[in-house]
This record gives structure tokens, C-alpha cells and sequence, in this order.
């Protein structure tokens, strides 16, 4: 399955959105505008589901409701999400799952999130209308959604595995090299890579081997000199990624990770991302550190990735090489825009003059990268020297 719609009211920068998701979709926008925030509300709902999270331990984890709900929100304070989960792209097709919240605040007391409503469908027939009866005889039910609970959620409990699949890699390459030099506690869901070769090592070796094939052919094409990687453990155990360089020496010259470059270690872990499972993958951002030339394949090699795999990947970007990919469908592209009344959310291809531009022949960087640029930036530089 794969998210195809998404409904949202009074979301962080949000006030209202409602759009249609494709298995590859790219979020541009101006700083600031709210594409990690949008791919936030995925996490959110993984992070109902998770075990030991739930709608408080989410909430709580994001500031509280108040951090969450959008400034614009006046006379519907409410917040709403509603997710639609396909299994095909034909257009007209009704969704497998549709599951929807509302969330609001006690006005007093302990002033906890609780749920306004939750419904949920199945291939268009409503199977669950919260509150019920027995949510109105106990107030407190409704702190919890159903779909946190197992003893609830038997029914539509392919809602709650698809959420708690969800991934989010967004690897900083500092907490690869010198995980052990970063204090306190490990962030839930590893999203900065702390732990990524951990999660690694505990791949099964046949898996692990084969991708990491799959890694080094694309390596030696990408990074100069490298011609080898492998995982290794060290005398205590600790795991490593470990690369062969070629050198005057006759066998060339051996690197671990922490020798790696930025650009190498995002590169290996956008490779392994990619081929870990067949679920959601949100991504910000993947250009970083890399080669122009390597971040015009990115598109084409996710593309390829997932005629084999049906993984959808959602990722934000600021990169004009990336979005010059003619491959990429105007109905691919979500462009974020600022406003007084919170950042509005379009489908490229809904946009007039962007869907004249590309069946002009312009790419999706052409059209849509110039509507991103903050306007004040025409008057100038930022500063005065």
C-alpha cells in the first residue's frame, strides 16, 4: 500500500490542505515553509502506533498541542488528518483504507489532547465512528485512539502496521563517525542516523552482503579511487563499513567509516534506505553533500528502485540538478507556498502556468523553482558589507 491523499486542518504551518500523493513525490518550497512539517505528520501517526508511544507520548513529544496547531487556526481550532492508503495508481480508484482523527484540548483540568472523532473506512464502507457510546460514558477513552490499542485495532490493524512502518533517515554524517561522542539518549526512530550501522549489522548477512554489493557498484562509479566495501566488527564487537581505495600500494589503502567523506556515507545510506523495505520512506533533502552530476541521478535511481520494490518515497529538496530530471511528472511535485494564512500546498500540475511551462518542454526546476524564491531576495543581497 501507499499513501495516495492527504487531508490536513490546522497542521503546523497548515491551515488546510488536501492533496493527492503519487508513489515518488518531491516537496519544494522556500525555507521555512513546512516540508519537514509535512513529512512530520507521517511520523506522528508511526509514533501513535509505535509501542510504548500513543496519541499523548506524540503529542507531548512534538511541545504539546498548542506547538502543533497551526497560528491561523481561529474559529476551528481543531486539529484534523485524514490518510488515504491505495494499493493502485488508476485514477478513480477508492482507497483500501481511509483513516481519520480530529484533535482538540481539554479547556481544563490536565488539558490533555483527546480525540474530537476517529473514523475509519474500508474500500469506502465506514467501519469505525468515534465517539461511540461507550467513548460518551468515559470521557477518558477518547484520550487514546483505537488504532494505538491492540485489543482494538484487530480490524484494521493493517492501518496501524503500514504507520509503524514508516521510515525517516535524514543522516548526519558527524553522528556516523563518533556516535559514542554525542551524550544522552538515543532519539526514537533513529532519524539522524546515530545508530545506522547498527541497524546495519543486524540485517541478515545474505541481505546485508547482496545490498551492500548493490552499494559498492554504485560507489565506484560515484567516489574516485574506491573500488571495495564491506562490514567488519572490530575486537569489541562494534560494527563498521569499511572501503578499499586504490593506492601505490599494491592492495590499496583501507578506510572505515570514520574516514568517509559527507557525501559518501548520505550516499550509502540513501542506497540502503531505498532497498531496506517496501514501505514508506521520507527523506529531506538527499542532495546534500553530493556531486551535481550525482544528485541529477537521484530521481532515475529511485525510479529504478522501485520497479522492483513498490516503496514510496517522499522527500524535500531545495535542488535545482534534481528537479531538472524530465523523468519527474508534474503530478510528482508538491510546491509549497507562504502565506498570511499558513503555507499553501499545490500539485504542480495544478498550477496553470507551471502546467504551461512543462508541456512547453520545461522541467519541473524551470517552472517550479523560480515560485520558491523569497521575494525579497530580488531586491538584493541579504546584507550590506
Amino acid at each position: 500500500m501507499y499513501v495516495s491523499g492527504l487531508s490536513l486542518q490546522n497542521w503546523k504551518n497548515f491551515r488546510k490542505v488536501d492533496v493527492k500523493l503519487r508513489r515518488r513525490m518531491f516537496l519544494a518550497g522556500p525555507n521555512a515553509s513546512g516540508k519537514s512539517n509535512f513529512l512530520d505528520v507521517f511520523r506522528f501517526l508511526r509514533d501513535i502506533v509505535k509501542a510504548g508511544g500513543g496519541l499523548q507520548q506524540a503529542v507531548q513529544d512534538r511541545g504539546g498541542l498548542s506547538k502543533i496547531r497551526c497560528l491561523a487556526a481561529r474559529q476551528e481550532p481543531d486539529i484534523e488528518i485524514e490518510v488515504h492508503l491505495s494499493d493502485t495508481e488508476l485514477s478513480g480508484a477508492v482507497p483500501v483504507w481511509k483513516y481519520a482523527i480530529g484533535i482538540k484540548q481539554q479547556t481544563r483540568g490536565h488539558r490533555q489532547p483527546y480525540l474530537s472523532f476517529e473514523r475509519i473506512w474500508y474500500r469506502g464502507e465506514r467501519i469505525l465512528n468515534r465517539p461511540d457510546d461507550s467513548d460518551r460514558q468515559d470521557d477518558l477513552r477518547l484520550t487514546q485512539t483505537h488504532l494505538e490499542q491492540i485489543s482494538a485495532n484487530e480490524k484494521f490493524r493493517a492501518i496501524s502496521n503500514f504507520f509503524n512502518s514508516v521510515s525517516y533517515l535524514h543522516l548526519v554524517p558527524q553522528l556516523v563517525r563518533n556516535p559514542e561522542a554525542f551524550s544522552g539518549s538515543n532519539i526514537a526512530g533513529d532519524p539522524y542516523g546515530r545508530n545506522f550501522l547498527e541497524r546495519v549489522a543486524r540485517t541478515t548477512e545474505k541481505t546485508r552482503r547482496a545490498r551492500l554489493r548493490k552499494i559498492e557498484q554504485a560507489l565506484v562509479k560515484a567516489v574516485p579511487q574506491l573500488k571495495h566495501l564491506t562490514d567488519i566488527k572490530d575486537e569489541a564487537g562494534i560494527p563498521h563499513l569499511e572501503a578499499v581505495y586504490e593506492h601505490w600500494r599494491p592492495r590499496g589503502a583501507k578506510q572505515r567509516e570514520d574516514q568517509f567523506s559527507d557525501g559518501t556515507l548520505r550516499l550509502i545510506a540513501f542506497f540502503w534506505s531505498l532497498m531496506e523495505s517496501d514501505n514508506l520512506l521520507l527523506m529531506e533533502e538527499p542532495e546534500l553533500s553530493l556531486n551535481a552530476a550525482i544528485v541529477k541521478l537521484l530521481p532515475s535511481i529511485i525510479h529504478r528502485f522501485q520497479k522492483k520494490k513498490t516503496r514510496q518515497v517522499i522527500l524535500s529538496t531545495h535542488s535545482a540538478e534534481l528537479l531538472d530530471d524530465k523523468g519527474i511528472d508534474g503530478s510528482e511535485v508538491l510546491v509549497l507556498t507562504p502565506a498570511v494564512e499558513g503555507t499553501e500546498i499545490k500539485v504542480a500540475s495544478d498550477i496553470e502556468e507551471v502546467r504551461l511551462l512543462l508541456e512547453g518542454g520545461f522541467t519541473i526546476a524551470e517552472a517550479v523553482l523560480p515560485r520558491t524564491e523569497p521575494k525579497a531576495m530580488q531586491q538584493g543581497f541579504l546584507f550590506d558589507v
